[in-house]
């Protein structure tokens, strides 16, 4: 299993906005075969930082989603949202392995 790691830059201003986009996104990453952990938003501290977590059996089942969600409609509709309200500034993608007892 690999969990795909994103932190975000947001505009502070615009977290209506960002917290919609999230909204958007957890149920396409589920129907598209992942696993969402969810969206973690500002609360204390940084007011521009925030962070989503979910996971795929395999990096290539990953590999699968982005193909399959580049050429879905719901996909393109959420990425449009995100760009035509700017609300957010910048992302890093990182791939975590969870480590059980």
């Amino acid at each position: 299993m690999i969990t795909c790691y994103l932190k975000y830059v947001i505009d502070p201003y615009k977290l209506a906005e960002f917290e919609h986009y999230a909204k958007l996104w957890i149920p396409l990453v589920n129907r598209l075969g992942g696993t969402h952990h969810g969206y973690f938003l500002p609360h204390e501290g940084a007011n521009n930082i925030a962070l989503a977590l979910f996971s795929f059996p395999s990096l290539a089942a990953y590999e699968s989603y982005r193909a399959e969600m580049a050429a879905d409609p719901e996909c393109q509709s959420a990425f449009a949202f995100a760009e035509e309200t700017r609300c957010i500034l910048s992302y890093e993608r990182s791939f975590m392995r969870p480590v059980f007892e």
